[in-house]
């Protein structure tokens, strides 16, 4: 009996295509039985597989919560194939909430954990799922290399659907990198290689090999190749409930690449229909862009604009959506002991500014009053971004963020100078404070005009076309104040960012040491 349901479980286990909800209820049934065997190995494995099920399903914070008790016992029993399939899981988890390091962190344990126990299937597609962690991580060259490993490993092992499988990946990533030409040569290996082993294309891989050829213009035989995936997916094959609706806006984007306005609109309208019935949020945002962009192919430039405001709207709704279900996640990892355990890992992330990686005003309020209780030469300074909404309405808010996030660097590197021991804060929009511990005032004042004009004299040109980036900063010291608190301190700096910017911004205001007088740093 263990013997059949450990085959059982690796069939479930090492599944290429799914049918989550069959699957679950499989996956159920083993689980009792493994209880009823008093196999805990088996339970843990089954608690596992019902843990990715409920991942590709979607619902992140179940499988959250299913898999910090199995990752515990898999450690503590030392099983270290199944360590290292939690890690994946682990993986792909991080990967859905849009965390590229940790997703990163997990493929490389789920890789580092693979020994002589491990099946030809985790072998390869350990190494695959890699991969796709570099290549979400932006390390494309690296990706490479693995995609390479991967395919040449399941060719070594006699594995041809898993080669299919990493082809397939490796295709998709560098399409999503914006490697086309690299995407469309990945493409055609892996068409040769389904024609070549007698494997029919299925639709997904189909829908993958279409959307390469849109980006190299090759619209008609895209329109082939999309057709045949819709084929496919009427033909019974499984695909996930989104698949159909984001088939028909491929098919969509090539009809329009050819100047087929008709025909594309038709295929907008089965996908919108879809999207409606099946509530697919995030497919419907990139509809609303596509609706747009046929409009404006055809000179319906009013409608186009129309259709933009709702891809807007819809993009705003889809991110909060997104941001409320990573919430959830989050929270389901914190409901069992093994996520308290992992709770300093989260506390940093919530002292993180998710934009720039600075640390936030959580991070200040827990870290300053104890630094102006030690240090009577602290000095903070508030830096505040000139005309920066003048950036967001001109070029983007899209722009508007890679300036903050260069900004950030540019302080980063300036406080490694100025105090090594102290910390820069984003404090929400353009503002940021910066806290140097043991750099009294009018050192810290010369150093801060030092990094106004560094600033300043960045090249910009490349990202913001032209415009000027300028800061204006306020500073405060220690002996600013009569009873120096956080409070007051951040008023004082407060009051002479307020001068600096009604002084004419690009410059720099603090008290001189000793006279309590606003002075106002060289503005050159």
């Amino acid at each position: 009996m263990n013997g059949d349901l450990d085959a059982a479980l690796l069939e479930l286990e090492d599944a290429i295509n799914w049918d989550a909800e069959a699957m679950l209820e499989q996956a159920g049934r083993l689980e009792r039985d493994a209880q009823a065997l008093g196999d805990e190995l088996l339970v843990a494995r089954a608690r596992l597989s019902q843990a990715n099920l409920h991942m590709r399903a979607g619902d992140l914070p179940g499988a959250a919560r299913r898999i910090w008790k199995v990752h515990q016992w898999a450690v503590e029993h030392n099983a270290r194939q199944l360590t290292a399939r939690t890690h994946l899981v682990w993986a792909n988890i991080h990967r859905h909430l849009g965390d590229a390091a940790q997703c990163l962190e997990h493929s490389i344990l789920s890789v580092e954990l693979l020994d002589d126990t491990a099946t030809d299937h985790m072998r390869i597609w350990h190494l695959a799922k890699l991969a796709d962690a570099l290549s979400l991580a932006g390390s494309m060259d690296a990706a490479r290399l693995r995609y390479r490993q991967a395919a040449d490993l399941a060719r070594r092992l006699k594995r041809p659907d898993l080669q299919l499988a990493v082809l397939n990946n490796f295709a998709y990533a560098e399409f999503a990198a914006g490697q086309h030409e690299m995407a469309q040569q990945v493409a055609a290996r892996l068409q040769r290689h389904a024609a070549g082993h007698g494997f029919e294309l299925d639709a997904a891989l189909l829908d993958t090999i279409g959307a390469i050829q849109i980006e190299n213009e090759q619209f008609a035989e895209a329109e082939r190749t999309l057709l045949a995936c819709l084929d496919n997916h009427h033909d019974g094959n499984q695909d996930d409930a989104d698949a159909l609706a984001e088939y028909l806006l491929t098919l969509a984007r090539a009809q329009r690449g050819l100047g087929a306005y008709a025909r594309a609109q038709r295929s907008l309208n089965a996908s919108r229909r879809l999207c409606a019935e099946r509530a697919l949020g995030h497919v419907q945002v990139r509809l609303h862009q596509e609706q747009a962009e046929l409009y404006a192919a055809q000179g319906e430039f009013a409608e186009a604009y129309a259709a933009h405001k709702e891809f807007f709207a819809a993009h705003t709704r889809q991110h909060s959506i997104q941001r409320e279900a990573q919430a959830r996640t989050r929270q389901a990892m914190f409901e069992t002991a093994e996520a308290r355990q992992e709770a300093e890992r989260f506390r940093e992330q919530a002292r993180r500014d998710p934009l720039t990686g600075l640390r936030n005003r959580r991070f200040l309020n827990e870290q300053l009053p104890g630094l102006i209780e030690s240090d009577p030469e602290l000095t903070v300074a508030m830096i505040d971004l000139d005309h920066y909404k003048r950036i967001n309405d001109q070029l983007s808010h899209d722009v508007g963020d890679l300036v903050l996030v260069q900004v950030a660097r540019l302080l980063e590197k300036a406080l490694a100078e100025m105090a090594p021991g102290g910390f820069v804060v984003r404090m929400g929009g353009e503002e940021f404070l910066l806290a140097l511990p043991g750099t009294p005032i009018d050192r810290a004042t010369a150093a801060l005009d030092d990094l106004r004009r560094m600033i300043r004299g960045h090249e910009w040109a490349p990202l913001t076309a032209g415009l000027p980036v300028t800061v204006s900063i306020g500073v405060a010291g220690a002996g600013d104040a009569a009873k120096p608190t956080q409070a007051a301190l951040l008023s004082i700096a407060d009051s002479h960012l307020y001068a600096a910017k009604h002084g004419g911004r690009d410059r720099v205001v603090s008290s001189a040491t000793g006279s309590g007088r606003n002075r106002r740093a060289s503005a050159a």
